[in-house]
């Protein structure tokens, strides 16, 4: 079963500035496992910065990957715009990452 993109973002452009979810919880949210197959659709995400795919994270709490790249010049950028909306990072772990996450979709 392959996952509908558009659902994905949909669900994702409800995340609220300031707060996460997880590749996991946005899988869950379509009926799916494929966390990784939700990475990918968020890799091409066309409607950046309207869904905001930096919103995305591991479900450790760690930073995960952005724009396709799990480190380097990208992931500082998604730390920057995590911390630009008051997100906590030390290192790349969301600090407060249990009391920001969104886990539940309508």
């Amino acid at each position: 079963m392959s996952i509908d993109a558009d659902r994905i973002y949909c669900l994702l452009s409800q995340v609220p500035e300031g707060r996460v979810t997880t590749y996991k919880f946005l899988a869950h949210a379509v009926g799916s496992k494929g966390y990784r197959a939700v990475g990918q659709i968020l890799r091409n995400n066309p409607y950046a910065p309207h869904v905001p795919c930096h919103r995305v994270v591991s479900s450790d709490g760690s930073i995960g990957g952005f724009m396709g790249n799990r480190s380097g010049v990208h992931i500082q950028k998604k730390k920057k715009l995590l911390r630009g909306e008051g997100v906590k990072i030390k290192g790349n772990t969301l600090s407060d990452f249990s009391s920001i996450v969104v886990s539940d979709f309508r």
